[in-house]
C-alpha cells in the first residue's frame, strides 16, 4: 500500500518467454496510471525483447545485471527498497523453480527474496509444462510461502498453437492486479452497486431496439471501487467487458431483468448497499410484444407498438426511506453545457438523486475519456476531459464523502 499522494513504484520483472513481448503493454499501462516503472530483464529475457524498448516506455534504465559497475552498494537491496510491487510477467517454468527454491543467483531472484513488498507472479509456458507435477509442486510450495501472489495463468492458445492452461494473464489483468497494490484502501468496508452499460429490448431472435453505451464508465468505476477496498457488484447489461478484478458481475439483457437484478442486489429496504451509481443507459421503451421467429420483410410498412419501461433510477429514489444509500445517477444529454447542467437539475430533483453526472453524448459513448460535471441540489462541478477511471475516483470521492458526512 502506497501512502496518499505518493508515486508508487514497480519493478517490472521480465523473464525469457515468447508471451515477453507483452511485458511493454504491461510497462505502458502502469506508466499511464501514473506509477514509476522500473524495468528488470533476466538474460534470457533479452533473448526476446530488447532493454531500449522497455526502457524508452518507462523512461527507465533497464537493468539486467546484477553486478552493474555504474552502481555503489546492492542494486537488489536498493530496488527492494523502492519497489512497492515488484512484479513478474512472464514467469517461466524454471523461475517458478528458481523462487521455490529459494535461489539468489542472479538480479530477479535476490530481489525477490530481498522485498517485503507484495509480489504479483504471472506464469507463462506451455500447458504440459504448467500441469507437470514438478511446476505443481513449486507452484504449491510458493503458495504456502505466502510471499508470491499468482495471476493467471489463464486457458487459451499459446505460442506452438496448442490449446490449454499456461496462457499468460492479459496485460490489464496484470497491470490492475500490480496497482491495486499500491491503493489505499479508503473505500474499505464500503458496499457499492455499480449498473453498466445498455439495456437491449427483443424484437425477435434477431432483432432488438438498444442504444450506444458500451459500459465503459460503469466498469471503470466498479474498478476502482474495487481497487479501493470496496464490495462491489456489478449489474451489466450486453458489453464486451472483462470483469474488473474482485467485483461481482450479474449479467442481464433488458430492463426489466436489470431491474429484478438490481432489487435482488438491494433488498427491499435497500439495506444491502452504501453507494448505489447508475450509470447503465436503459432502453426508456420495449417492444409491446415479442415474437418468437424472426419477424420477416415485406414490401409494406411496418409499425411498432413500444411500452415504456420502468425507471430504475426513480424507482430507487423513492424507495428510499432515510439517506442511505447514496444514490448516483447519470444524464446523457446532447443540449448546451448549460443546458446540459439544467437537465441534470431536473434529473436530480425528480428522481430523489444525492448526485448526477452529466456529461454530452458525444463526449461519452464509445471513448476511454469523459467530459462530465458532478450536479448536485446546489453545486455544479465540472471535472474537464479525464479518462473514465480517473473520472470515476472523483466520483467515488463524492459519494464516499456523501456516506461519511
Amino acid at each position: 500500500m502506497v501512502s496518499p499522494g505518493k508515486t508508487p513504484t514497480i519493478a517490472l520483472c521480465v523473464t525469457g518467454s515468447i508471451a515477453a513481448y507483452k511485458a511493454v503493454e504491461i510497462a505502458r499501462l502502469l506508466k499511464k496510471a501514473g506509477a514509476r516503472v522500473i524495468p528488470l530483464l533476466t538474460e534470457s529475457a533479452q533473448k526476446f525483447i530488447g532493454s531500449v524498448t522497455l526502457s524508452g516506455i518507462t523512461g527507465e534504465a533497464a537493468l539486467t545485471n546484477m553486478w552493474d559497475p555504474s552502481f555503489p552498494g546492492e542494486l537488489h537491496v536498493d530496488i527492494a527498497k523502492r519497489a512497492d510491487v515488484v512484479v513478474i510477467a512472464p514467469a517461466t517454468a524454471d523461475l517458478l523453480a528458481r523462487l521455490a527454491q529459494g535461489r539468489a543467483d542472479d538480479l530477479l531472484t535476490a530481489l525477490a527474496l530481498c522485498t517485503q513488498s507484495p509480489v504479483i507472479v504471472a506464469p507463462a509456458m506451455h500447458p504440459s509444462m504448467w500441469s507437470h507435477p514438478a511446476v505443481v509442486r513449486n507452484v504449491s510450495t510458493l503458495k504456502a510461502d505466502g510471499r508470491v501472489t499468482f495471476v493467471g495463468p489463464d486457458s487459451g492458445e499459446v505460442a506452438s498453437g496448442d490449446v490449454g492452461m499456461g496462457r499468460m494473464a492479459s496485460p490489464e489483468t496484470i497491470a490492475a492486479a500490480a496497482l491495486a497494490c499500491t491503493e489505499t484502501l479508503d473505500l474499505k468496508g464500503m458496499r457499492i452497486v455499480v449498473s453498466a452499460g445498455p439495456t437491449v429490448e427483443d424484437l425477435d431472435p434477431v432483432r432488438f431496439i438498444g442504444n450506444r453505451s458500451t459500459g465503459k464508465m460503469g466498469f471503470a468505476i466498479a474498478e476502482r471501487a474495487a481497487a479501493r477496498g470496496a464490495s462491489v457488484t456489478l449489474v451489466a447489461g450486453p458489453v464486451s467487458l472483462s470483469t474488473p478484478r474482485n467485483v461481482t458481475r450479474i449479467d442481464v439483457r433488458g430492463a426489466l431483468a436489470m431491474r429484478d437484478a438490481l432489487w435482488q442486489t438491494l433488498g427491499e429496504q435497500l439495506d444491502r448497499a452504501d453507494i448505489v451509481i447508475m450509470t447503465a443507459a436503459v432502453a426508456d421503451y420495449r417492444p409491446a410484444t415479442t415474437s418468437n421467429t424472426k419477424l420477416k420483410r415485406t414490401a409494406a410498412p411496418m409499425s411498432l407498438d413500444l411500452v415504456p419501461n420502468p425507471d430504475l433510477l426513480a424507482e430507487i429514489g423513492a424507495a428510499r426511506k432515510t439517506p442511505r444509500p447514496v444514490l448516483v445517477g447519470f444524464a446523457v444529454e446532447t443540449d448546451s453545457d448549460d443546458g446540459v447542467v439544467a437537465l441534470a437539475r431536473g434529473k436530480l430533483q425528480k428522481k430523489r438523486c444525492d448526485m448526477v453526472i452529466a456529461n454530452h453524448a458525444a463526449d461519452s459513448f464509445g471513448r476511454d475519456d469523459n467530459r462530465a460535471t458532478l450536479v448536485t441540489a446546489t453545486d455544479a462541478h465540472p471535472f474537464g476531459v479525464l479518462p473514465k477511471t480517473v473520472l470515476a475516483d472523483k466520483i467515488l470521492d463524492h459519494a464516499a464523502a456523501k456516506v461519511r458526512a
